[in-house]
């Protein structure tokens, strides 16, 4: 069976939502059912976020389809899934939380060696104007990209 080391969900919208100051990976804890789910790419991570809690961290909101073959097994898809970081790492992440006002969202979903990751990223939410100056700048850079490959034939 071959490796699979590619991004099974990414979440597009926190990129657009939000400036991105740092990224790392987290385990998380799963049931049989909601692996089998993640294996047959069935998840959404749109609106989830991370939030530390009595020294864990939990993911909240991301919704990973419910596997028909669990039989009565099955898993309910929006429940809070704990993440997996060392004890430093969460402290950290809970005073940056806490203290500078950014949030925790989570980026990908993917399969490393066999276990399901989360890259979380420390995000800083975007303004309006942001937002249209980042579509705007993809627009032109697109234009350029036209323009380049149209003088080069």
């Amino acid at each position: 069976m071959a490796k699979n080391h590619g991004a099974i969900a990414v979440n597009r919208k926190a990129y657009h939502d939000y400036h991105i100051q740092e990224t790392l990976e987290a385990g998380i804890v799963l049931k049989g059912s909601e692996i089998k789910s993640i294996r047959a790419n069935r998840v959404n991570l749109s609106d989830a976020y991370a939030k530390p809690e009595n020294g864990e961290l939990w993911l909240y909101n991301s919704h990973i389809a419910s596997y028909n073959a669990a039989s009565y097994n099955s898993h309910e898809p929006t429940r809070p899934r704990k993440l997996l970081l060392h004890r430093k790492e969460i402290d950290n992440l809970a005073g940056k939380v806490t203290q500078r006002g950014l949030t925790l969202v989570p980026l990908k979903l993917y399969i490393k060696h066999g276990v399901a990751k989360v890259e979380l990223g420390v995000a800083k939410g975007k303004k309006i104007y942001d937002k249209r100056e980042a579509v705007a700048r993809r627009d032109v850079d697109r234009e350029m990209d036209r323009a380049l490959k149209l003088r080069r034939r």
